[in-house]
């Protein structure tokens, strides 16, 4: 509790400073950055690309909320290492890019470290379901007593009583 208070104090000061932050930052980019990028730089603004760019941008961040939304933060992140193992996979198989020993080392670390998640997540769902059934089990024997009972309306409460 007192860590999502923190958190969130963090966050909000963060956002609250960031326009202020940027306008600071500003000053010297437009004295020191700006003149060297206008003469150096054959730059056109093509709109097109730019509104493709913004909704494919669109388009990951509102993938990656849902995803977050559906499973968790810890999932998105070891979804961030797979995509890291493709690329290192395309880079050597494709441009040939040279794969050292301590690479494959923490390769291997990160793959260990994804299968045990993996593994000790689907052995967490397999053990929710089972506390599902066994008190979904429960309520139906509670439910089966109360109905013999109170007689299940085959006589039986009526044989009792002769």
């Amino acid at each position: 509790m007192l860590y999502d208070r923190t958190n969130e104090s963090i966050t909000f000061k963060c956002n609250w400073f960031m326009p202020g932050r940027c306008a600071f930052l500003f000053i010297p980019w437009i004295y020191v950055e700006f003149p060297v990028l206008r003469d150096t730089s054959s730059f056109r603004f093509d709109y097109v690309i730019f509104g493709t760019n913004s909704l494919c941008a669109f388009a990951l961040n509102l993938a990656v909320f849902l995803l977050v939304g559906k499973t968790s933060a810890l999932t998105m992140n070891v979804a961030g290492v797979v995509k890291d193992w493709l690329l290192i996979a395309f880079s050597w198989s494709v441009i040939k890019d040279t794969v050292t020993p301590v690479n494959l080392f923490g390769y291997g670390v990160a793959f260990l470290g994804v299968a045990y998640y993996n593994h000790a997540k689907l052995k967490g769902l397999k053990a929710k379901e089972a506390q599902k059934k066994v008190q979904q089990g429960d309520e139906e024997g509670g439910r089966l007593l109360e109905v013999r009972k109170g007689g299940d309306g085959d006589g039986k409460k009526n044989e009792s009583a002769n």
